[in-house]
Order: structure tokens, then sequence, then C-alpha cells
């Protein structure tokens, strides 16, 4: 079998690429007016303009043919039918049954009909919410839940952290949420003075149940709630998500307050599982419902239409043409509205955890990139840090700008034209950028000194790509259509990529070495096989040695 790198498709795009390498974005649009129109399009409540990038009508045609011989579409297929894509553990990746409102079976190897599994699971987490939103659950004292604290790590905290900072404009509770994610004491401390131990569920959010992150939160303040109210508090204050729930029994969570996270949902995919419980108290369930109807719209999207218009195989196709063929190494994803102000870390999460590998499906080393470093930050942030980079720096960085029509219900101001004109202006600013002619001419009017060497200096190249994505407004529906699109540009990767973008072995290599390492800091006992840690571990001890 032929590597992808031997492939006569890829070898088609690199002789395009060599004739695409000095093209300019301003002479495409020049020579074809209506650009805009022909390289746009509309899915599920987002609207994409992709015209700024570095393509024609040939480049598509060739990166069409690579998805096609890349055997994209059984794949997708393959995705949706609960085939084993997860090869190294081998599993589904079932995360789209979690919000497909269809009764038909889903049969997969050992778990059944998991739409059964997953209907009563809501079904239990939809009566939880209306419990808590009520007042029916109590405290171990009688009083009526008012805070609400996510303990996890991982997709466990990003999700829920992302999604219910994105909606809060549509809370119908006035519980109070908090997520806690970092090991370091001080997190945990910020957040204890923020809530009232007496009315906070404490949601513990671990697939494996043995995070020692999550856990090592959980056990100290199942420590300082015990102190404050008894040993069974646990029962009235702690819940529990998780695939292992005999680890949660042991615990001391009661079995009706532990939901169940299978093993075919991978953590960074997991939002539409109990993972989502905060946000489903936040917004209730049938906000909640359309969170999971935009995404399942994206999902028929996906499945059903051509590769020509099809929203996730386009970016997808971009993201690989930049990758593969101009060599960028990055891409930032630029939100225009401070309710995604979390989107990026999400997002970094479930690309690079997913995409960031070096093996084939196969175990055979590949000879191409694959997952871009993705980086970024909310807009006009963005601006005054690491945009200069975007526009002079000698890395071309492809960027996704995402653009919100009204980030506060039907609020047309001052600020919000603002924020959509600085979105705009950037995206502009890259495409067009500024020749040392104009900028001598500028410099010219202004009476400057010194004309050449400020010229030089404030020259921008311009000419690099960007994607521009729109939504109308932040709602339940359209951020679920936003996620489950790039979820499938992850996947489109993947297939081109011939990789797994279910498995993380890179991440379990850390949590494997992570014990013996606290046991060598806390004990005599020195675990470690290399001078470098051996070497750090004794100057810690020695520092603490001091302290005390």
């Amino acid at each position: 079998m032929k590597k992808l790198t031997e492939l006569p498709d890829w070898q088609q795009l690199l002789s395009h690429f060599a004739d695409m390498a000095d093209c300019r974005l301003p002479d495409l649009f020049d020579a074809d007016n209506a650009r805009f129109k022909h390289y746009s399009m509309q899915a599920a409540g987002i609207f994409l303009d992709y015209s700024r990038n570095l393509i024609n009508d040939t480049t598509l045609k060739h990166l069409r043919q690579l998805a096609e011989t890349s055997d994209l579409s059984h794949k997708i297929k393959d995705l949706f039918s609960g085939a084993p894509l997860n090869t190294t553990e081998k599993r589904p990746a079932l995360h789209s049954a979690l919000r497909d409102p269809g009764d038909m079976p889903l049969l997969t190897t050992g778990q059944g009909d998991v739409r059964q599994l997953i209907s009563h699971t809501q079904q239990r987490l939809q009566s939880l919410v209306k419990a808590i939103q009520s007042g029916k659950w109590r405290g171990i004292t009688g009083k009526p839940i008012a805070h609400i604290v996510n303990v996890g790590i991982g997709g466990s905290h990003l999700g829920p952290m992302m999604t219910c900072q994105a909606l809060k404009d549509f809370a119908v509770s006035p519980l109070r949420l908090h997520f806690l994610s970092s090991v370091d004491k001080s997190h945990l401390n910020d957040v204890w003075e923020q809530i009232d131990p007496e009315t906070t569920v404490f949601i513990i959010s671990s697939k494996s149940f043995s995070t020692i992150e999550t856990l090592t939160n959980a056990k100290t303040i199942v420590s300082r709630m015990q102190a404050l109210f008894g040993e069974k508090c646990v029962e009235q204050h702690f819940i529990a998500v998780t695939a292992v729930t005999a680890k949660a029994r042991a615990f001391g969570i009661p079995e009706d307050h532990i939901f169940p996270l299978w093993d075919w949902v991978g953590g960074r995919y997991s939002i539409w599982s109990a993972i989502g419980l905060p946000l489903m108290l936040m917004i209730g369930n049938e906000q909640y419902e359309d969170f999971l109807s935009g995404a399942y719209e994206m999902d028929q999207h996906f499945k059903e239409t051509s590769f020509e218009k099809n929203m996730p195989v386009i970016l997808a196709l971009l993201s690989i043409w930049y990758v593969n063929f101009f060599h960028s190494r990055a891409q930032a994803i630029v939100p225009y509205a401070y309710r995604l102000r979390s989107l990026v870390p999400y997002l970094q999460q479930a690309v690079m955890e997913s995409n960031g590998k070096s093996v084939d499906l196969n175990g055979n080393p590949v000879d191409y990139m694959t997952s871009p470093i993705i980086f970024g930050e909310e807009g006009c942030n963005g601006q005054h840090t690491y945009h200069q980079l975007l526009h002079q720096g000698r890395q071309l960085v492809p960027v996704d700008f995402i653009m919100v029509g009204s980030t506060v219900k039907n609020d047309f101001d001052d600020h919000q034209f603002t924020l959509l004109a600085s979105a705009l202006s950037q995206a502009q600013a890259l495409l067009k950028g500024k020749s040392r002619e104009e900028a001598a001419a500028t410099l010219s009017r202004q009476n400057e000194t010194e004309i050449d060497l400020l010229a030089a200096h404030q020259a921008i190249p311009g000419n690099r790509p960007s994607n521009m994505l729109f939504i109308s407004e932040i709602t339940p529906k359209t951020l679920g259509a936003l996620i489950a699109l790039y979820e499938h540009k992850i996947f489109v990767e993947s297939v081109i990529w011939g990789i797994n973008p279910f498995d993380q072995w890179g991440v379990e290599l850390g949590k494997q070495l992570l014990p013996d390492i606290v046991n060598s800091l806390q004990t005599d006992n020195v675990f470690s096989n290399d001078t470098a840690s051996y070497g750090m571990i004794e100057h810690i001890k020695k520092m603490q040695r001091t302290k005390s």
C-alpha cells in the first residue's frame, strides 16, 4: 500500500502548489468579482466565507480527490454507525449518538443498543436537573442548592466551563457555577471562598475515576465537607460522572448519584454526555435539547452533503493544504465574542490531542505533518498581542475569525459595531497588507523624516489566508453546531492523514509516570530512572527541608 505522500493525488497537489505558491489574494479577487459568492456557504446557522484562501477551483478539486482516495465517504458512514474507528482501543467513537434524537437501534459489540443507554441516562439527568432547580434536592442541613462546583480536568473541565460561559445569557436558574481543574491548592481555595459549602453540590467528573488531579481535589473537598457536616454529607453533596461506577461507589457516592460516561465517548468529545450536567443545570432541559439539536443539524449536514458544499470537509481540506503544502505549523482561532473566550483552549485540546500523532493506523511513522499548533484568544485582546506576528511574522498562520452578529440579545450599538469592524479590518489587513510604496506615501503626507527606513518597517506583506465564520447570535443551538463543525473537521483531517484521532497515548504516559514521582517527592524512595528528574526531585526536597 502506498504512503500518503506517494499517492498520485498528493503528487498532483505538490505540482499544483508550485503553480499557486506565488499567487496573490488581491489578484484572485480582481480576476473573479463573484469570488465571495463562489467560496461561501451556510449550514446549521453558520455562514462560512472561505474566499480569502490561497486557492482556486483546481485546488479544491485536487483536495476533494485526495479525500475520495482516502475513502472519506465510507469513514463518515463508519463514524456514525459505530464501527471501531478507535483502532488501538478497539472502540467506536459515538459522541454523535448522544445528540441524535432518532430511535432506531444502534448496536455495538459488547454494548448492545447504545440508544437505550443514552435515553435512560438522559432521563435521569433531566430528573436531577428538575430536582436541583426546583429546590427539591437539599443539602444535609436542609437548605436548597445554590452552588455547583464541577471538579474535573481536560474535557471534563473545558467543555462544561466553555459552554457555560458561552451560554450565560440563557441561564434559567440562579445557581452559581464554579469550575475546579488545577491541582494547585490555590485554585481550590479560591473556589472555596466563593461558595457556601452548606448549599453546594460537587460534580466529580472523571472517566476513569483515577485521574490524580481530580481525585486529589475531590478528596480534599470531601475532607473539608465531612469536617463541617459529618461523614454522611457525601450522599447529599456529591455527584459522579464516570465510566467506572464501582470506584465512585467506593468513594462514597450513592448509586443514583452516579452517571455513566461510556468508553465510546472520548473526554474531549464528552460535552454531549453527563459531562454536560453543569450546562443542563444552568440553561435547563429544554434549552439543552436545543444545544444537542444544533449539533445534530451539523451532523446531518456532514453526513448528507457532497464534499463540494460540505462545511467541515472544506475547512479540513484547507487545513491540509496549509499544513502539508505551505508547511504552516500553526493555525489561529479568533472568536470576536467575550462569551466565546474559552473556545480556543477547548479547541486546542480537541485538535491537538486528537491529531497530534506521528504514526499512521498501521503503526508506521508518517513522513508529513499532522496537527497544527492551535492558538488564539478573544478577538480584540488578540489584536493587541499576537496579531503582530500574523501580519508581519515570517510564519504563514491561517486564521479562523469567528464573528457573532449580536453577543447580547438584540443589542446593536457602538460596542457591537466596533467588535464586528475589528474582525473585518484584521481580515482585510491580512489579505491586502500595505506595500512599501503605500507606507512611504502615507509618511510623506505626514511630513515624516527617514521615510525609506520607516516605510520598510511599516510595510505589511498581506496575502495571509483566513476564514470568516459568522453566527447571527450565540444560542444553545448555534453553539452546538459550532462545536460539531470543528469535531467533524478534526475527523476529516485524521482520515486523510491516516491517523487515529480518538486515542491519546501521549497523555496517558504522563499519567503513568505521575504516581511514582509523587511517591518520590513524599518519601525517601526514588522511582525516577533518569538523572534529570532525580536531580530536580532532590533539589525540591532540599528546599522543603530548608523551609521546615
